[in-house]
């Protein structure tokens, strides 16, 4: 019946898959490969809370099956529930005294660290799964992506960028971004692919490298790679958004845009997940750039629509939103983009802090204000253009 299954699977026929693990499910409840399949199909078909109930069933019988937990903490963020991921990691550590020490543990908590936007702790915790043999390729190439992108900004993208302009072009932030890049470099030589598939993934990951220098001829050798890529494999996902990230970098947005657009029109697959959403948010990017704020909403949705803990979607929303003098509707979503980021990013706290001043709803601007400069003391701008208005406001 579990062969049966599989081969529906693979034939892709969704329903059949599910109607025999249903019925091999009612005989033998505790069926391990039937109840992965199960939440393999809900996955499959977006519904993520149906996924997180059956991966749920196996760690209530399992804590320390991390191969499971890895998979459920991606599906809670999917379905917006982050916040539940805790209770299985303490599950797994009363489970065992060793699993402070185990490398599928190191993983998951650095997975969940990540994101929810804590990225220099996340590092540390896939630090002590990389040497692993089973975990240990995984976290590496968690460990690139954050080193090349710690904050998830959209690369390339000009929306916050002259929000931000004053942070970002630091000596000290431009230093750490080199400093971050050439720990990027070291760790791709840890990197043993095995399959065709995996040498391409690779040679993506160097390209990611090259363009974080941000120098025009490194920018511009990557692009010829993810060319090289998409013209073996028109519908190369990774490498069609690899070219995209390139032409933004180097401003040419028309040709970014044609790219992503190509993207967005492509039906979507979990396995190319991250970069749909990744594309999808740069496309908005671009949308919001020149006004079509209607096309840029749409992608958004379809971004919450498959991550309900888009940080990211929440954030451009909320610009959105204040750009049409809806600071309420524009709080809501900032609110939200706040509480998927673990209300760590102060850009995020400083905008919803301005839109709740705006709204007139002073002592949350007050709260806000207070929350961001506990964190980050010297954040420019945040108490003279709005905590001291929030105040001065209250007593009039």
């Amino acid at each position: 019946m579990l062969e049966l299954a599989r081969l529906y699977l693979a034939l892709d026929e969704v329903d059949a898959c599910q109607y025999q693990c249903a019925a091999l499910l009612k005989n033998d409840r505790d069926n391990a490969a039937a109840t992965t399949m199960m939440a393999d199909l809900m996955f499959k078909k977006q519904d993520y809370e149906q996924a997180v109930f059956h991966f749920q069933q196996l760690l209530d019988r399992h804590p320390d099956n991390y191969t499971t937990l890895s998979r459920l903490i991606d599906l809670l963020r999917r379905a917006g529930k982050l916040e539940e991921v805790p209770r299985f990691l303490a599950m797994a550590e009363k489970h065992s005294p060793r699993t402070k020490l185990d490398s599928g543990f190191h993983y998951c908590k650095g997975l969940y660290l990540w994101y929810t936007g804590e990225p220099n702790d996340a590092l540390r915790h896939f630090n002590k799964a990389r040497k692993d043999n089973d975990w240990g390729q995984n976290a590496i190439y968690n460990m690139i992506e954050i080193c090349l992108n710690p904050d998830n900004e959209t690369i390339g993208g000009e929306v916050f960028e002259h929000l931000d302009g004053d942070i970002d072009s630091s000596t000290e932030k431009q230093e750490s971004v080199q400093l971050a890049v050439r720990t990027a470099e070291k760790l791709l030589k840890e990197l043993k692919p095995q399959t065709a598939q995996g040498h391409v993934q690779v040679g993506i990951m160097e390209n990611y490298c090259l363009m974080a220098t941000k120098q025009k001829s490194n920018v511009e050798r990557a692009l010829q790679a993810f060319t090289e890529i998409v013209t073996n494999e028109k519908d190369h996902v990774p490498a069609l958004l690899g070219m995209a990230t390139a032409y933004m970098i180097l401003k040419q947005t028309p040709r970014a845009r044609n790219q992503l657009k190509r993207i967005s029109k492509m039906n979507w697959n979990p396995i190319d997940a991250e970069e749909f959403e990744k594309s999808w948010l740069s496309l908005a990017d671009i949308y919001i750039q020149s006004s079509k704020y209607d096309m840029a909403s749409e992608l958004l949705k379809r971004c919450l629509r498959h991550n309900r803990s888009c940080c990211k979607a929440y954030e451009y929303m909320g610009y959105i939103m204040e750009k049409e003098q809806a600071y309420r509707d524009a709080a809501i979503n900032y609110e939200m983009a706040w509480k998927y980021g673990n209300q760590t990013n102060p850009a995020i706290g400083f905008k919803l802090a301005f839109n709740y001043l705006k709204a007139k709803r002073h002592i949350d601007a007050i709260t806000i204000c207070h929350k961001v400069l506990e964190a980050h003391p010297n954040y420019p701008k945040i108490k003279k253009e709005i905590l001291d208005k929030a105040r001065a406001s209250l007593r009039t």
